[in-house]
């Protein structure tokens, strides 16, 4: 067992482990942040995706030695406290989830993807969450929600009303 210190939605955590423990294991069991979740085993799924200096990563088939120094956030790290991500507010807004499972690392990926391009076209956020699956075949939604945060992130005076989002206790309009 080895000593690893690690920066997680920007606190210090000391662990001790196996250099070769994935990443997904040290912070579900050591650190006990538990929104990235065990899919695949393999970096395949992406339900595990956290970030890594800003880039999603595959936490499952990442060793925690490699991590060292470097700023890891959770989806428990994305929201600024009670004040969600527009990313969060949107998937609620547009009944992003069904099960649920995958959404932490398509959130996780979906916001990386706007740090890194502000206004991606449909094909550019279809080819950059390719990696990240949805067993419920939610694409659509998922498309329409970075679409319109970037809209919103582009364009201040854009709100979730101009969407076409209903109030969280109404029905989506698009169903995909």
């Amino acid at each position: 067992m080895a000593s690893h210190s690690l920066e997680v939605n920007g606190v210090v955590h000391h662990v001790e482990a196996d250099q070769n423990e994935p990443l997904l294991w040290i912070l579900r069991d050591a650190i006990g942040l538990v929104g990235a979740k065990y899919g695949c085993g393999i970096g395949q799924c992406g339900a595990c995706t956290v970030q890594l200096n800003g880039h999603p990563v595959r936490s499952c088939s990442l060793p925690v030695s490699a991590v060292a120094g470097q700023k890891i956030t959770t989806i428990e790290g994305l929201s600024d406290g009670d004040d969600l991500h527009i990313l969060q507010k949107l998937w609620v807004e547009f009944d992003v989830p069904q099960c649920g499972y995958c959404q932490a690392g398509q959130l996780m990926s979906a916001a990386a993807l706007l740090e890194t391009n502000p206004d991606p076209s449909d094909e550019e956020i279809d080819a950059y969450m390719a990696g990240n699956f949805c067993r419920c075949g939610t694409y659509n939604r998922i498309r329409k929600a970075i679409r319109t945060a970037a809209e919103m992130k582009n364009s201040p005076a854009v709100t979730v009303a101009d969407s076409g989002a209903l109030p969280l206790a109404g029905v989506p309009q698009e169903r995909a």
